[in-house]
């Protein structure tokens, strides 16, 4: 189980950039094409900005062609949560950090296999951490 991390939100205007804030705090979408990740071909593991949660693996990383980085699965089950997004008129599903909460993007069923899903994820919600190098968790 993912322990649970909670900030206010001062804190976390102290720990992101403006524009982690606004997609992970706030929910936003980065445009399409303009993310560092959208065509990265790097092994290693894909963390969430806010909290240094291991996400997914660059061996789940396909190229969509929708305009954002796009995974096949998580890391395991616990590393995401999902919850209904009912906004702009859409019925979409969210995907969230399984421990800071941050908004990450969306998964949709129009994946490859092995899942035939599509975890559409902002850049700006993630880092990259190469193959052979580890990240600790934040806890402040």
């Amino acid at each position: 189980m993912v322990e649970k991390l909670e900030l206010t939100d001062e804190e976390w205007r102290k720990r992101l950039t403006p524009e982690q804030y606004e997609v992970l705090r706030r929910h936003g979408t980065e445009r399409p094409y303009t993310g560092c990740y959208l065509g990265t071909k790097d092994p290693g593991t894909y963390v969430c900005a806010g909290c240094k949660n291991p996400l997914f693996r660059s061996g789940e990383k396909f190229e969509s062609g929708t305009g954002w980085p796009s995974f096949t699965q998580p890391v395991a089950d616990d590393a995401v949560t999902i919850r209904e997004d009912l906004s702009y008129g859409m019925r979409r599903l969210e995907v969230r950090c399984g421990r800071c909460d941050g908004h990450l993007g969306h998964v949709f069923p129009d994946g490859p296999p092995p899942t035939g899903l599509r975890y559409c994820m902002n850049s700006v919600a993630l880092e990259h951490v190469p193959e052979g190098q580890t990240t600790e968790l934040v806890t402040r």
